[in-house]
């Protein structure tokens, strides 16, 4: 038998919200994953403007770790933080993080939009709030998927995630875009943009979202936080030192500071590790990787994004330092361009990603993840074939090609790793696949910019040599900058620098030069020829791990199984009762979208489904019978056999005795699942061999609450929320009311509860309730009507009249509310039981006018002269708080 995981809390389904509840959950999780994700990479084309807007050269001795830390900052922040925070979102509530989140990120979306310093100071001061904005990035990237997971029904899960990861890639390129067009006009409405859509986003996420999963409480895993996150810091930002210059060296690989951060991070991971198989509730839960479609899925996102994550950056090198200008584009004009060049990528990926998540929910994540990957690894080669200077037409549709292989693979892979989780797990499994793909993100960039640079490094500074001394640059000058690090070729190509002109104006030998010269030198076509073949040898070995990164990626993909969703209880492999039907009152919706209200009635009887002749001869039979606690049999049980692989091995129902006869088709261990309607479900581990197996059930009841809400003399009300909670105050079901007036709550454990109805224009009604262990216990509502009584006092030639003190009183004179009249001589009681009522105003003629008050709001404007005089005053009383009511 199962129980409730000790200080866990079962909140109410999505539908309990309403049949629309989860389109908003979409629409709201999708701008906020989109608003991070175009954050993330809108500095990548602004930076020029920023830099020029704080007054700093990037490209000085000392400045490029500036640089590097606003790209890559925000995407550091992210992947150390979001398996934490998805972890606490599971404890406290998903929706509260997520809209935590959301203000967050806009708050300090304001404080960058708003820098007043220069300089280093400047620089700084951006990174840090940058850093900032990240921590709220992290909130929305850890909980929206579980958001839409807990929202959306198994069948409809891959088209919600689709969509959100369509956003959160296509985010990235729409920042470039973006970037490259505001930076121009001010550099701090690269920061702004996303202001108005955060205030907008935050307020609509407080008032609409609602915590619809199950919360699970448990002490927060201190050490494994501490310990991840000083860990997994340590390796990304020896990562990011690694690509700079250490010493004489072109890359800082080498770097005693760089070696400890990295091999001092992994140990301390793996003390972290260590750590995790230890507490009572770990921040990382290791075990969630027994799960295979959890397992293979992340080893398949983790490879996907280290092949993609640096193709970004290369590719804008090879347009802004190479194709761009040789096609008379400004170096200055090329940040732009080249985020405009690289839309067909994104467009491939908005066609591919919808679709694929809808196809997957229907046949499964593997057939449409494997092929993404497959076809992506097969862009990648068509891109080795491009030559330097290409025709855009096939580099475009190569773009589109692979954009349509990263669009299979993100939907399925998505939606397969989340139906995976069990539900107290979702927001630490989402967590924990957003560190995986930020966390290789962050590598892949080190690791093609090292293997872009390593290419460099051979023929660069021979060819820049000889071209910088056929042009009358002094040797001594051409030796010292043909010796000068590959790297800042490749970041002045980033920044929209023409590179050679900022090298001979660092090096202070651009004066010597006779204009001819000069002009030769910083032309557009001079330095995209010099470091054409060059670059083209690193291109070839940067796209020869993403191809095989890809193909790996595939690898994985197939071996996550077949078709997955999550039973509670099969990660363990052991006996244990199944609460998947907790919660179905919530999912289940009429034609016309409506919850159903009563409770649901078994299913008709489907025959066993037949195994093949040959499985029969290598396989065995499993029989036996379910009855209840006191020997009587259960007829109509739906019995599920499920193999190791997670597929549908057999199905059959119990006859009028309560038997059951299903076919093994071969031996082996299989879970077997019981589901009887106004029973608990339950589960079972069987090792079933070639001849027969007997294994009979004792299935517990579990009852069930239905009944009608209705008002007096109205009769039955629609659209009521009733909602139900245990002794201790935990919500455990909720329900709407249908055109009848009735609801229903299923599979509610014995014992007793708080049942509430409520509505708008009603007063709430709360009442308690026994359910049996099993049988629906009927129990009726009659809500009391709530109405309000407003309007407006006038004076002679309807002058409004402020300050009037006004007062309700019931018919037996008990006043009831008062409060006085506000600036536009408006007055309000709202909550009012029907019936026989006075508006009285003091000091005023007529003194008082009888109201009947029913359900609906009663409207009563009075026209007053003063009767005994100017009133120059009188009493300001409030209303039941104590204080003025307005309209």
């Amino acid at each position: 038998m199962s129980a409730e995981p000790s200080g866990s809390v079962a909140v109410s389904g999505a539908a309990g919200h309403g049949p629309h509840y989860k389109w908003i959950a979409l629409s709201n999780t999708t701008l906020g994953v989109l608003m991070a994700t175009i954050n993330s990479s809108i500095m990548l084309i602004a930076l020029p403007d920023i830099f020029k807007g704080i007054r700093l050269d990037p490209l000085q001795p000392g400045n490029v770790s500036y640089l590097l830390w606003l790209i890559l900052g925000f995407l550091v922040v992210t992947a150390v933080l979001v398996v934490s925070l998805g972890r606490i979102g599971d404890m406290f509530g998903r929706v509260k993080m997520y809209n935590l989140g959301f203000a967050i990120f806009t708050f300090f979306s304001i404080l960058l939009s708003i820098t007043w310093m220069h300089g280093t100071d400047g620089a700084l001061w951006l990174i840090i709030i940058r850093v900032f904005q990240g921590v709220g990035g992290a909130f929305l990237f850890a909980n929206s998927s579980a958001i839409l997971t807990d929202a959306f029904p198994e069948d409809q899960r891959g088209l919600a995630l689709g969509i959100n990861a369509v956003a959160a890639i296509s985010g990235s390129f729409i920042g470039l875009v973006l970037g490259g067009l505001l930076g121009p006009v001010n550099w701090r409405l690269v920061f702004l943009v996303s202001v108005p859509f955060g205030l907008f986003g935050t307020v609509w996420a407080y008032l609409k979202l609602r915590d619809t999963g199950v919360r699970q409480r448990a002490k927060l895993d201190w050490w494994g936080n501490v310990t991840f996150a000083v860990g997994l810091i340590a390796v990304l930002v020896g990562i990011t030192y690694g690509i700079q210059p250490y010493g004489g060296h072109n890359m800082g690989w080498t770097s005693p500071k760089v070696l400890t951060e990295i091999i001092g991070g992994i140990a301390v991971l793996i003390i972290f590790a260590v750590i995790e198989t230890r507490v009572d509730n770990p921040m990382f839960h290791l075990k969630l990787f027994r799960i295979r479609a959890f397992t293979f899925g992340n080893i398949a996102s983790l490879l996907s994004s280290l092949g993609r994550g640096g193709l970004q950056f290369i590719l804008i090198i090879w347009l802004q330092g190479i194709w761009l200008p040789l096609h008379g584009y400004s170096f200055d004009r090329t940040p732009l361009w080249a985020g405009i060049y690289m839309l067909p990528l994104t467009a491939g990926f908005l066609l591919a990603a919808p679709i694929s998540g809808i196809l997957s929910d229907r046949f499964g994540a593997r057939p449409f993840a494997t092929g993404g990957m497959i076809i992506a690894a097969g862009s990648f080669v068509l891109m080795n074939l491009l030559p330097v200077n290409f025709s855009y037409v096939w580099f475009a549709l190569i773009l589109v090609l692979n954009g349509l292989g990263m669009g299979l693979f993100a939907s399925p892979n998505r939606a397969g790793i989340m139906n995976s989780l069990p539900p107290t797990q979702r927001g630490v499994g989402a967590g924990m696949t957003a560190t995986f793909q930020n966390s290789a993100t962050v590598l892949s960039i080190g690791v093609f910019f090292s293997l872009i640079i390593l290419g460099l490094s051979d023929s660069l500074p021979q060819h820049l040599y000889s071209g910088l001394t056929a042009q009358g640059v002094p040797s001594s000058a051409a030796h010292q900058i043909s010796a000068l690090p590959p790297v800042s070729t490749l970041f002045a190509a980033l920044l929209g620098y023409n590179p050679i002109q900022t090298l001979l104006q660092q090096q202070g030998v651009a004066g010597s030069l006779s204009q001819q010269h000069l002009q030769f030198l910083t032309s557009r076509s001079y330095f995209p020829h010099l470091i054409a073949e060059p670059f083209q040898q690193g291109l070839g070995v940067a796209f020869a791990f993403a191809i095989a990164a890809c193909l790996v990626a595939a690898i994985a993909s197939y071996l996550r199984g077949g078709k997955y969703h999550y039973i509670e209880g099969a990660e363990h492999r052991a006996p244990v009762a199944v609460g998947v039907a907790r919660h179905a009152v919530h999912n289940r919706e009429s034609a016309a979208g409506e919850p159903v209200p009563a409770v649901p009635s078994p299913p008709a009887p489907s025959p066993p489904v037949p195994s093949p002749p040959a499985a029969v001869d290598r396989g065995g039979r499993l029989s036996g019978a379910v009855r209840q606690s006191g020997g009587r049999p259960v007829r109509d049980v739906r019995l599920t056999l499920i193999d190791a692989g997670g597929r549908q091995a057999g199905r059959a129902r119990t006859a009028a005795d309560g038997s059951y006869d299903l076919t093994v088709p071969e031996p082996g261990q299989f879970l077997l699942i019981v589901q009887a309607p106004g029973f608990q479900p339950q589960a079972a581990t069987l090792q079933l061999g070639n001849g027969p197996t007997e294994h009979s059930v004792v299935v517990a009841g579990a009852g069930g609450l239905a009944g009608t809400v209705s008002t007096a003399g109205a009769g039955p009300r629609a659209g009521v929320t009733v909602t139900v909670a245990d002794v201790r105050g935990e919500v455990v079901g909720s329900a709407l009311t249908g055109a009848d007036g009735g609801f229903g709550v299923a599979e509610l454990m014995p014992g007793t509860y708080t049942v509430v109805a409520s509505a708008a224009s009603l007063r709430p009604a709360a009442s308690m309730v026994t359910v049996p262990a099993s049988g629906v216990v009927r129990h009726d509502v009659e809500l009391a009507g709530g109405g309000s009584v407003r309007g407006t006092v006038a004076g002679p030639g309807g002058r409004p009249l402020a300050d009037v003190a006004i007062r309700l009183a019931g018919a037996d004179g008990r006043l009831v509310a008062q409060g006085c009249t506000d600036g536009a001589g408006g007055y309000a009681f709202a909550d009012v039981p029907a019936g026989e009522y006075t508006v009285t105003a003091a000091h005023y003629r007529p003194a008082s006018v009888p109201v009947r008050l029913s359900v609906d709001r009663q409207q009563l404007d009075l026209s007053l002269r003063h009767e005994t005089g100017p009133r120059a005053g009188g009493p300001r009383t409030g209303g039941p708080n104590g204080v003025p009511i307005a309209p």
